[in-house]
C-alpha cells in the first residue's frame, strides 16, 4: 500500500507538465486539482467526524497552517518548478526538506547533531551541487530552481505542522480540511488578481497517446491526490510513521520513471547520481532517527516521527 501510495503521488508532476504544456498555469492547475480532491475526500471525512464538529473548531489552526502552507503553497511552489525543470529535478529539489529540518533544529538548538545526520546532510548538500549540473552540461533554469527550494521549506513546515501528536483529529478530516483551505486560498488568490489563472481545453501528450485535457486532469485529482492520499494513512497506520516515511522515499524512482514514460523526460547521468547522493543522505538521516528515538539526550529530537499520519502532496 505504501509503495502504491507512493507511485501514484509520483504521477503528480507528470499529470501537471501535460496540462501545462497546453496553457494552463501552474496556479489553475493547483486550484483544480485541490478543488476537486477537496470535494471528493468530504464524502469519507464527514462520516469520520461522527457529529463531533468541534474537532474543527479545536484544531483550526493545524488545518488553516496545514492547507496554507503544507498544501497550497507547497503544490503551487513545486509545479512552478515543475514548470522550468523536468520532473525530477524538481522533486529532487523538493525532497531536500529533511536537509532543511536538520539545518533548522541545529540552529534553534545549538546543539551539534550527530555524526550520521551531519553525514546524511553533506551527502544531499553535495547531491544538489550535481542535480544542478554547475558545470553547465545541462541547462538549468535558477528560477525553477528557487521555486524547487521554496517547495522544500513549505514541505519542511509541512513536516513540522503534522508531526506534532494529535489524536482529536481523523487523518482523512485533516486531509480533506486542508484541501479545502487549499483550495479556498488559491480561489481566493485569483480573484484578487494575485494569481495568474489559466485554463486550456486542448488535448494534453501522455506518453504515445493524445488525450482530452480531462484524462489528466481526472488522474491529476483522483490518481495522484485521493487515491494517493487515502494508500498513505492506510500505509502509515499499518507501518508506522517511521516505516512508512522510508518507503515514500521512492517517489521520487517512480516520478522519475513516469516522467520518462509520460513525457519522455531522463535528468543526465549527473543529475540522476546526484538525485541518487540526495536520497542516500535523507536515508542516513532517518536511520538516525531510528536510533535515537527513546533518547532523552539524543541532540536531535524526532521530527518526522508523526510526519507521514498525512502525506504530503508535491
Amino acid at each position: 500500500m505504501a509503495l502504491f501510495s507512493s507511485a501514484v503521488f509520483g504521477l503528480s508532476g507528470s499529470f501537471a507538465k501535460s496540462l501545462l504544456e497546453t496553457g494552463w498555469t501552474p496556479g489553475a492547475a493547483v486550484t483544480a486539482r485541490l478543488t476537486g480532491a477537496a470535494i471528493i475526500l468530504a464524502i469519507p471525512a464527514v462520516p469520520a467526524l461522527r457529529g463531533r464538529w468541534h474537532q474543527l473548531k479545536d484544531n483550526w489552526l493545524t488545518i488553516l497552517l496545514f492547507g496554507l502552507i503544507g498544501v497550497a503553497a507547497c503544490q503551487l511552489f513545486y509545479f512552478n518548478a515543475v514548470e522550468r525543470l523536468s520532473v525530477g529535478v524538481a522533486l529532487l529539489l523538493e525532497y531536500l526538506a529533511p536537509v532543511i529540518i536538520v539545518l533548522w533544529l541545529w540552529a534553534a538548538s545549538r546543539r551539534r547533531p550527530k555524526a550520521l545526520t551531519i553525514a546524511g546532510t553533506l551527502l544531499s548538500l553535495g547531491g544538489l551541487v550535481l542535480v544542478l549540473d554547475l558545470t553547465g552540461a545541462v541547462t538549468i533554469d535558477f528560477v525553477g530552481v528557487l521555486w524547487g527550494i521554496a517547495a522544500a521549506v513549505c514541505l519542511a513546515i509541512y513536516f513540522f505542522i503534522t508531526a506534532k501528536e494529535n489524536d482529536t483529529l481523523p487523518p482523512i478530516v485533516l486531509a480533506s480540511g486542508g484541501l479545502l483551505v487549499g483550495a479556498a486560498v488559491m480561489w481566493l488568490a485569483a480573484a484578487t488578481g494575485l494569481l495568474p489563472m489559466a485554463f486550456s481545453t486542448a488535448d494534453t501528450k501522455l506518453g504515445p497517446w493524445v488525450t482530452p485535457w480531462w484524462v489528466s486532469l481526472g488522474g491529476l485529482i483522483v490518481l495522484a491526490t485521493v487515491l494517493a492520499y487515502v494508500s498513505g494513512i492506510v500505509a502509515a497506520r499499518a507501518l508506522g510513521s517511521k516505516v512508512a516515511s522510508f518507503v515514500s522515499l521512492t517517489e521520487v524512482l517512480f516520478a522519475v520513471i513516469w516522467a520518462w514514460l509520460l513525457l519522455g523526460e531522463l535528468p543526465g547521468p549527473i543529475q540522476l547520481l546526484g538525485g541518487v547522493l540526495i536520497v542516500g543522505g535523507v536515508v542516513l538521516v532517518r536511520i538516525d532517527e531510528l536510533r535515537g528515538t527513546g533518547d532523552p539526550a539524543a541532540p536531535v529530537p524526532a521530527p518526522l516521527d508523526h510526519a507521514n499520519d498525512v502525506e504530503p502532496v508535491p
